[in-house]
């Protein structure tokens, strides 16, 4: 695929359904949802059981009142009968070279500080070459079983066997997922990836309600094991500003920063020639 798409083929699920389910994860009464986006809770009510339609104009205040991502709202506009409003390029199309230059940009201005570029899911979809790096370093030259970030740091054959802090960096990041799913509860994909996240041997069984952390640091950093000694990261998120693509909407950038110097003094070794 080298541009965009919008999907219109597959199913979706009836209007009321999606409506009921954004308004419980948002713990919004049927009459607040009305209220906020100007309709009448007898009209919206309708809506919900399918015996009224809401206009397309209707549609887009109801997704604003939900604060819904962008792939929710084409959700919400394909089951109101309406063609979908934000095209999913592909990350490697002509359309979104200047964004992926940018993202370009960033992985470089990074080193020797590891940064990947995550979708919604997780996936890995690019990283600089410090964080290829840093993993053969703490991997002891074996690559990564998985492409995605969230199996990484679960699977125990993968980063988990060389994480030290694991507990608290894996509850940190399903607290990430839940919250993801919490505002999109029809995410299929990202529910299946939570299952299969917490079937991985050792993960609590409690944090499939709330997964949960006990330090208390002013943000949570991620500490390797390594031949050089632990090596200890923070990390920052960076996303774009009102993206009006789904691709972009759903990207994150993670630039990792040294907590220590004995750490930034190991990146700077290791991307010397």
């Amino acid at each position: 695929m080298t541009g965009a798409t919008i999907s219109s083929t597959r199913s979706y699920p009836p209007i009321g359904m999606l409506l009921r389910e954004w308004r419980g994860a948002r713990r919004m009464s049927q009459l607040e949802l009305a209220l906020e986006c100007g309709l009448s809770a007898r009209h919206l009510g309708f809506v919900e059981l399918g015996k009224a339609r809401l206009s397309r104009e209707a549609a887009g205040r109801v997704a604003d009142a939900l604060a819904l991502a962008l792939r929710e709202r084409n959700a919400l506009l394909l089951a109101a009968g309406y063609s979908p409003q934000y095209a999913e390029t592909d990350l490697a199309s002509p359309a979104l070279e200047q964004m992926r230059g940018a993202v370009d940009l960033i992985l470089r201005h990074q080193e020797p500080y590891p940064a990947f570029v995550l979708n919604r899911h997780f996936d890995v979809l690019m990283a600089n070459d410090a964080a290829t790096r840093v993993n053969r370093l703490v991997m002891q030259g074996r690559e990564s079983r998985h492409g995605n970030l969230l199996r990484q740091i679960f699977d125990p054959d993968d980063f988990r066997a060389v994480i030290d802090n694991w507990q608290d960096v894996a509850a940190g990041l399903l607290r990430r997922l839940q919250a993801e799913l919490a505002a999109n509860p029809g995410d299929a994909r990202g529910r299946a990836l939570l299952d299969e996240l917490l079937g991985y041997p050792g993960v609590p069984p409690e944090w499939r309600f709330r997964a949960v952390s006990g330090r208390e640091d002013p943000v949570l950093g991620l500490v390797f094991r390594s031949p050089t000694g632990p090596l200890r990261f923070f990390e920052t998120i960076t996303t774009f500003a009102t993206p009006l693509d789904v691709t972009l909407d759903e990207l994150r950038i993670d630039c990792a920063f040294p907590a220590d110097q004995h750490t930034a003094e190991v990146c700077r070794r290791l991307a010397s020639p």
